[in-house]
């Protein structure tokens, strides 16, 4: 979902009546980005306060390429990173994963491996249909075992957009949150729906009544699942005990517009990119009697920063023997302060970019290749700005480019080099990013060897559904990556 998506953000048609409420209850962060222009990167950023290329969620294979997690991709989260669930037990919370996990899908990867208690959701995104030959459908799990498959005992019709899974989610997430107060029990729970990704989604209430088509849709019912979650914390009387956060894990994939693809608002480009359509997102912090309602921070704010903040509101300390991305965003949501810190944007392997204050320095730009351009590929239509979308990898590290996101949200104008503006923010700049680069030690990358061997073919419960499917001889490779 991008930063143009929301009402509360400027979106004209206001269809997210509830989200906007949620705005004005609560704090809406205007300067909040996502670790990694892809999916399951930012969720391993999310879910362990530290940058993708420290947690393994990125590949060697080639420079500076965008990486996740499909099928037939051998890695995972390693045990050696300590996740948010797994800390939260240390002080007797219960912690649910409801969608996507996308952290890895073999057994070692498991969501219950790695603290949470309960899961209903998938491994991966819910492409398909597949023939169960060439590729698996992917499995739907409830805990340790999967209960069905996409697109055959979980259905998302194509032609029509319909599904129902968003609405099998939100009960999910009501049913838990019941049990979780009537038995007096502090709980975690990760609502990560994904209506939003292509191929889009929404049940047939919902289909055809947004001004968007399909893509509104699906937002529409999400906007309306996190209505009716908040009215359900008020109703069992916790919300005051209750610590809401709704973001994304990258911007919109304006590779799917107009019909499947969202709005990044005023910011240039969308997912698999590092310009701001990329990686800044709708952020939203909610919690009635101690967030001051109607608020609006420019703190700069990252998904790894839910890590720490979460770590605080429990009374726990982040781990010291690490490296820990993100910061405690208290003093900003509850006092209104402004905590100085840069903002790293990573593609794979590479730092892209950096922001400091109101300026963001690009030391690499790189959209696609003209190899995927030519195919039509393009993340960012419609948007070419001269010397900063290139279809190949430049480096600007002797001289980056520089823009104020202030005067310039776009990056359309980079300042000129012999200005004095210019000497003074990158003098100030190149001591952050010196800084940083001494204390990064790259974690193992978990995202370069695919074997399609290792595919959902015979997830566990398999056998009491009659799903198991025969794997094919291991082949293990070198993954692809175009991007």
């Amino acid at each position: 979902m991008g930063w143009g998506d929301l009402g509360a953000f400027g979106e004209p048609s206001k269809e997210t009546p509830n989200l906007d409420q949620m705005a004005s209850e609560g704090m809406l962060f205007l300067d909040f980005y996502t670790a990694s222009p892809l999916c399951s990167p930012s969720r391993a950023a999310l879910l362990t306060g530290r940058l993708p290329v420290r947690n393994g969620f990125y590949t060697t294979n080639a420079h500076a390429r965008n990486a996740y997690t499909p099928q037939d991709v051998v890695g995972g989260i390693p045990d050696s990173e300590l996740l948010l669930p797994e800390l939260l037990k240390k002080a007797g919370y219960i912690n649910k994963i409801i969608g996507k996990w996308h952290l890895g899908h073999r057994p070692q990867f498991h969501p219950l491996k790695h603290g949470f208690d309960e899961w209903f959701g998938s491994p991966n995104c819910h492409f398909g249909p597949y023939d169960n030959r060439a590729l698996p459908n992917i499995p739907v799990y409830r805990d340790w075992e999967m209960i069905g498959r996409y697109y055959e005992d979980f259905k998302i019709d194509l032609k029509t957009g319909e599904a129902n899974l968003t609405q099998i989610y939100l009960q999910e997430a009501l049913d838990f949150i019941s049990r979780q107060q009537a038995s007096q029990q502090p709980f975690f729970l990760y609502w990560a729906i994904d209506a939003t990704h292509a191929p889009v989604y929404a049940s047939k209430h919902f289909l055809g009544s947004s001004q968007r088509g399909l893509y509104g849709d699906a937002v529409r019912e999400i906007d309306d699942s996190i209505g009716k979650i908040l009215k359900h914390l008020q109703k069992l009387g916790i919300s005051e005990n209750t610590f809401v956060f709704f973001t994304s894990d990258n911007g919109a994939a304006l590779i799917s517009a107009p019909k499947q693809g969202g709005s990044n608002g005023r910011f240039l480009c969308g997912k698999q990119t590092t310009f701001e359509g990329g990686m800044r997102e709708p952020a939203i912090a909610w919690w009635p009697g101690h967030i001051p309602a109607g608020g609006v921070s420019h703190q700069l704010g990252n998904v790894m920063d839910l890590f720490t903040t979460s770590l605080s509101l429990a009374g726990l300390q982040p781990p010291s023997d690490r490296q820990i991305d993100g910061i405690d965003l208290l003093p900003a949501i509850l006092q209104g302060k402004l905590i100085d810190r840069p903002i790293f944007y990573y593609r794979g392997n590479e730092m892209m970019a950096v922001r400091v204050g109101l300026y963001k320095a690009h030391y690499w730009t790189w959209s696609n290749s003209w190899e995927e351009y030519s195919k039509g590929i393009d993340f960012c239509p419609g948007q070419n700005v001269s010397g900063v979308t290139t279809h190949t990898q430049e480096e600007h590290t002797t001289l980056p480019l520089l823009f104020h996101l202030g005067r310039d949200p776009g990056e359309k104008y980079p300042l000129s080099f012999a200005s004095d503006e210019y000497q003074g923010v990158m003098e100030r700049i190149s001591v952050v990013v010196q800084q940083h680069k001494e204390t990064m030690v790259p974690g193992e990358p978990q995202l370069n060897v695919c074997d399609k061997a290792v595919m959902n073919w015979s997830p566990p419960g398999c056998e009491k559904l009659g799903k198991c499917l025969k794997p094919p001889k291991s082949d293990p490779k070198k993954c692809f990556w175009p991007h």
